[in-house]
């Protein structure tokens, strides 16, 4: 803009000239966020996986990328230090210098409370319902359970075993042990009834005289039950007493 125009505009040369600043602020944002986000940059993400910790912290620095450790896991197919899992996963188009993830193994299984309810001296878990059980194992994380029924009165937890040891509550147990849930099947009351049942008929099978036959009707009588052959032999011990 000449001089002359300014001095007979003023007002439009101060409004061009804060337009060719808020432009060139513009440019040079643009600029400086491009440069530091690396706009228009990418590059392939190495796989670690499996690799030490220290390997995989070398390899991923020598490509520029920032590490961070996010968690460490157990699995037994896997020795302990190595890298379980990366995110973002191998392969994948990412910028450069960003912060990749690594899920280490631990040396040793995770430790969980299974009951923390109650004294030491008791054994975890008894008296709750199997759903209950089942669901609880599940969330801490075990996979190898195993249910086995017992005889009972309900379908209530009679005991938990850890690699073949009971389990008593507050004791802390590896998520990796194999669990042996024992419960009770409900069929105490029926199992009693028959065999209830079954010593009866065989106590009247050893004592046939015990059957008495009305010759009016021929209706067999049974006569009369064990306990009142009981109380009639009492009496009759009184009586010779007497």
């Amino acid at each position: 803009m000449g001089s002359g125009f300014i001095s007979r505009h003023p007002v439009l040369a101060n409004i061009g000239i804060i337009c060719i600043i808020a432009i060139l602020g513009i440019y040079v944002v643009y600029v400086a966020i491009a440069l530091f986000t690396k706009h228009g940059q990418s590059e392939e993400l190495p796989g670690v996986e499996g690799e030490t910790y220290t390997e995989a912290v070398n390899i991923l620095h020598k490509r520029g990328f920032k590490v961070d450790i996010r968690d460490s896991l157990y699995r037994e197919d896997v020795k302990p230090g190595r890298v379980i899992e990366q995110f973002p996963k191998a392969n994948s188009i990412v910028k450069p210098g960003r912060k990749i993830f690594l899920y280490i193994n631990a040396v040793h299984p995770r430790e969980v409370v299974i009951d923390n309810n109650g004294s030491p001296n008791e054994l975890a878990m008894k008296g709750e319902s199997f759903r209950s059980a089942m669901a609880k194992l599940d969330e801490l994380g075990f996979k190898n359970v195993r249910v086995v029924k017992v005889l009972g009165s309900t379908d209530r937890v009679v005991k938990v075993s850890a690699n073949g040891k009971p389990v008593r509550k507050i004791q802390k147990v590896p998520v990796s042990a194999s669990i042996v849930l024992e419960v009770s099947d409900g069929r105490l009351g029926a199992v009693k009834d028959s065999l209830q049942n079954e010593e009866l008929m065989r106590y009247y099978q050893e004592n046939p005289e015990i059957y008495q036959t009305d010759e009016s009707t021929g209706v067999e009588d049974p006569g009369n039950t064990p306990s009142e052959i009981e109380e009639e032999e009492e009496q009759t011990n009184t009586s010779y007493l007497e």
